[in-house]
């Protein structure tokens, strides 16, 4: 990313709302705004195999794995502004299982790109269906957008709830249901 470049559109973009981009509090605003969308689109440059780094065991676990309760900051690719949440994800091996911390960073990688809840959700679960060959991933994602609450249509209590399911979470309702009965419990 070209620092200068953005920091310049920035300060653009502060003339043209009628701002004084050389008054005391937004002499740095334009390098700051730069290196924050820096961080927040670093997603773009970041590699999923690279992220596991060989984090795959062979194990006999075939029992659910659940990680939830995931926070996650992105920003939306129609305003960007951001949105947020929480991601809830489960595997059921076959064979093989990935690290724990691994989870969220793969949900980092996709949160850090301009998205939608949409696409992301989908594109967590088939991360891991890629990576691992399980018998099932199942995604659930609940997230507040700005673009909603802060402008728009104004509600400011909407949560967007968006869910992929694979496999057996897809196939069979007894195990998507297990799932879903587990996210309702409360942590300890």
């Amino acid at each position: 990313m070209n620092l200068e470049s953005v920091a310049e559109s920035v300060s653009n973009i502060l003339e043209e709302i009628g701002e004084d981009k050389n008054r005391q509090g937004l002499q740095k605003t334009p390098e700051r705004v730069a290196k924050a969308y820096e961080f927040l689109t670093e997603g773009y440059h970041q590699d999923i195999e690279k992220l596991i780094n060989g984090a795959i065991f062979e194990e006999k676990y075939d029992e659910m794995v659940i990680v939830k309760d995931i926070d996650f900051y992105s920003l939306c690719e129609h305003h960007m502004l951001p949105f947020f949440g929480k991601f809830h994800i489960a595997y059921i091996p076959d064979g093989k299982i990935v690290g724990l911390s691994k989870i969220p960073r793969i949900v980092d990688t996709f949160a850090k790109r301009l998205q939608v809840q949409e696409r992301m959700t989908q594109e967590i679960a088939d991360t891991l269906e890629k990576y691992l060959s399980p018998r099932g991933v199942a995604v659930v994602a609940e997230g507040y957008h700005m673009c909603m609450m802060m402008r728009g249509v104004q509600k400011q209590n909407s949560i967007t709830t968006t869910s992929a399911m694979h496999g057996i979470f897809k196939e069979d309702a007894r195990t998507r249901a297990e799932f879903l009965n587990l996210l309702s419990h409360r942590r300890i």
